[in-house]
């Protein structure tokens, strides 16, 4: 599958959080949503970018935007990558890969020279109206956050111009 890009209806999805409580991406029109995709919990590079929203919380919310994690590992490894790191952010389950497939984030990968299918960490901005307004198809963990609240305030002053 493609990934969307700039511009694009992002696709609709709902998915369970570590509680089972299921989040509909269509459920979120009207405001700003940040939905990235991770390999694995409790992982060094999922952590490190997790722990970063985490801690960009209260200004990705002044923005009046939420963030979504997204990846391949049940609700009991969510619920422990919750805890651990103290996320208060939705960490939901794919797991069987549809969502991070229809976003084009279920890549083949090669590890030591062995192919495999998993998630390609990746982020998308996704507007009030339910449009991609920012596709990031090859995140690196560290400054992300930081990247994605920048674009967040310059993509909410295009729009109201």
């Amino acid at each position: 599958m493609n990934m969307p890009t700039e511009g694009d209806i992002a696709p609709d999805f709902s998915l369970p959080d570590h509680t089972g409580t299921m989040h509909r991406l269509a459920d979120q029109r009207g405001r700003w949503v940040v939905l990235y995709f991770y390999p694995a919990d409790d992982t060094p590079g999922c952590t490190k970018e997790a722990c970063e929203f985490r801690d960009a919380g209260d200004r990705i919310e002044a923005e009046d935007a939420a963030v979504w994690g997204v990846s391949p590992q049940g609700r009991e490894s969510k619920a422990r990558f919750r805890q651990k790191y103290g996320l208060d952010f939705p960490l939901l389950a794919d797991e069987d890969h549809t969502v991070a497939d229809a976003y084009g984030a279920w890549q083949e990968k090669n590890m030591y020279g062995r192919p495999s299918w998993g998630v390609a960490r990746s982020t998308f901005l996704i507007d009030p109206q339910g449009r991609v307004a920012r596709a990031w198809p090859k995140v690196k963990a560290e400054g992300h956050a930081a990247q994605v609240l920048s674009v967040i305030g310059e993509a909410k002053a295009a729009t109201s111009r």
